[in-house]
């Protein structure tokens, strides 16, 4: 299966998780050709164009409702600490190496490393500066700070100087 069908599956999923959220005792249910044309795009009998124009119908008749939301929820991210990421010569980078996120977003470091480490906020030039910075995290402690402005903010562990990572806030 390509990328597109799987992506466009996931959307069909999420489509059809938002109406099941949003459904009323008015709402129809989903009607069965739906499904089988999900079922034959994903085995490629039918064109994208026909699965989307069948989703497209759904959405305009009503029978899916779609809440974008507004988007001004809280948000939530999480970088992980993997194993590994102490060795200097091992491949264990943050995960993500660069957060990309929007103002508001609370974000949480996870150690899964099997040693300690820490999250020092550092400036261009490397230096430490009081923005956002963890005391020693073992391993599975968590550590959480909400990015209020927008902006690149770089960091590292200072137990081990050759792991920095980014949040970019925009």
């Amino acid at each position: 299966m390509t990328k597109t069908k799987v992506a466009a599956l996931s959307a069909l999923a999420a489509v059809l998780a938002a109406a099941a959220v949003a459904s009323t005792a008015e709402a129809q249910t989903i009607p069965e050709w739906v499904k089988q044309n999900a079922l034959w795009y994903g085995q490629g009998l039918i064109s994208e164009a026909e699965f989307l124009n069948a989703i497209t119908f759904l959405i305009g008749e009503g029978i899916i409702i779609v809440d974008a939301g507004t988007g001004a929820g809280p948000a939530e991210e999480t970088v992980i600490i993997p194993n590994g990421n102490s060795e200097l010569s091992a491949g264990g980078f943050y995960i993500p190496l660069n957060l990309e996120a929007r103002p508001g977003t609370a974000v949480t470091w996870v150690n899964d490393d099997s040693v300690p480490h820490n999250i020092q906020s550092i400036d261009l030039d490397g230096n430490i500066i009081q923005s956002f910075n963890s005391p020693q995290m073992n391993t599975g402690d968590r550590f959480s700070f909400t990015f209020e402005e927008e902006g690149v903010f770089k960091y590292f562990c200072s137990f081990h100087p050759w792991r920095i990572g980014i949040v970019t806030v925009s």
